[in-house]
């Protein structure tokens, strides 16, 4: 089961995302060179869109991450979230809270409007 949202960061680059994606897990990146055994530059190198991954980088990427390749490419704009080990309550509690904080921001979009 997974719970889903849509990704409010359309118009990353596939850099930006990357670098979100390990600030959000507080991560650096000579922790996410060491997981994709490659070198510390050349996490700077993707973050920058200097350079792109190899499909096995890229496939690394995913997997520490935890999203989809098609995800990280940008071709896919809804955020995953996997919740396979969780017991039937805690997905239940996950789905209220996300039910919750989307009806928080409707609510707070209409009034700015």
């Amino acid at each position: 089961m997974v719970v889903h949202r849509k990704e409010m960061h359309m118009k990353e680059t596939f850099g930006e995302r990357i670098r979100r994606l390990r600030k959000d897990r507080k991560l650096k990146q000579e922790q996410v060179a060491a997981a994709l055994s490659v070198n510390r530059k050349a996490v700077s190198h993707y973050e920058n869109d200097v350079r792109e991954p190899s499909f096995e980088t890229l496939i690394r990427l995913s997997e520490l991450f935890r999203v989809s390749t098609d995800y990280l490419l940008g071709i896919q704009t809804v955020h995953s979230i996997e919740v396979c080990d969780l017991t039937d309550r805690e997905i239940r509690l996950i789905r209220e809270l996300v039910s919750d904080m989307a009806n928080k921001n409707r609510d707070l979009n209409g009034r700015l409007r």
